[in-house]
């Protein structure tokens, strides 16, 4: 909702370059997924090293009791 408000000043202050950036918008999405992509890959990568890492403490701690 916020973007969509600061679009509409913008249309209201500047309509050519609002108009710009409506149409660039699925541009720059697609130019950015193989980032956000490769940011999740490298997030689970050491979220697996963390667990990995944590077992031996975790196993020998036992069993909760929640």
């Amino acid at each position: 909702m916020t973007k969509f408000l600061l679009w509409l000043i913008l249309l209201v202050i500047c309509w050519p370059i609002a108009l710009l950036a409506l149409v660039l918008y699925p541009f720059v999405w697609l130019l950015l997924l193989p980032l956000r992509l490769l940011g999740v890959t490298v997030k689970a990568v050491f979220d697996l090293i963390g667990a990995i890492i944590t077992l031996p403490a975790r196993l020998l701690r036992g069993p909760s009791r929640a």
